[in-house]
Parts: structure tokens; C-alpha cells; sequence
């Protein structure tokens, strides 16, 4: 079975079908990118697989800065028996490029 992955734009419009998992971490959450509205912080070097998923009713979406770190979580879920993960493609560069809604951009210069 292979990782499971989901553009940007289908992810923006099902948001309300997943948990989001943002792993990358507070300085980059916060950061110049923003992170996804509703997201939970849970750096890639904290994160724990039983910790991660309990709880969870809906699929995980996870996301990184560039779907490198969220496609290695999703991975080792796959490999533990949890197949209801989402790698973000592209991560948090690609949902910025296509204008996607963010918070926690403090950082980001105002026009």
C-alpha cells in the first residue's frame, strides 16, 4: 500500500473532513507561512504515532513546509497499520502559492 497524498486545493475544499496535523515546528508555525486554520502543532521530532492518531474519528491531513517531513510521518503511520493519513503535497509553500487561507503568520509583512 502506498502513501496517500492530496493537492492543496482538494485539501482547502475537504478541510472540514480532516484533522490537521501540522509538523513542522512553533518558529515555522507561527512563521512567515502561517499554518491552516484549526491545524495542531506536533513537531516531526515529538511526534508520537499513538499519541498522534488517538482520538482522531477523521483521516489526518498532515502538513509540513514542503510535504517532505508530512510524507515521512505518513509513511511510518502506513508502516505501523494506520492508513488513514494524508500527506499535504507541497506543504505549507504550495498552499501559500495558491492563496490559500492561513493564521499565525505574524511575521508576514503587511500590504
Amino acid at each position: 500500500m502506498s502513501r496517500k497524498e492530496i493537492t492543496v486545493e482538494e485539501a482547502a475544499r475537504r478541510l472540514h473532513d480532516f484533522d490537521v496535523v501540522d509538523v513542522r515546528e512553533p518558529d515555522e508555525f507561527h512563521g512567515p507561512l502561517g499554518h491552516i486554520a484549526g491545524a495542531r502543532l506536533v513537531p516531526f521530532g515529538e511526534f508520537d504515532v499513538r499519541d498522534s492518531v488517538s482520538g482522531s474519528d477523521r483521516p489526518l491531513l498532515i502538513a509540513c513546509r514542503s510535504g517532505r517531513r508530512s510524507g515521512i510521518l505518513c509513511d511510518r503511520l502506513l508502516e505501523q497499520g494506520f492508513s488513514d493519513a494524508i500527506n499535504l503535497t507541497g506543504g505549507m509553500i504550495a498552499w501559500n502559492d495558491a492563496a490559500l487561507p492561513v493564521e499565525g503568520n505574524s511575521q508576514k509583512a503587511s500590504a
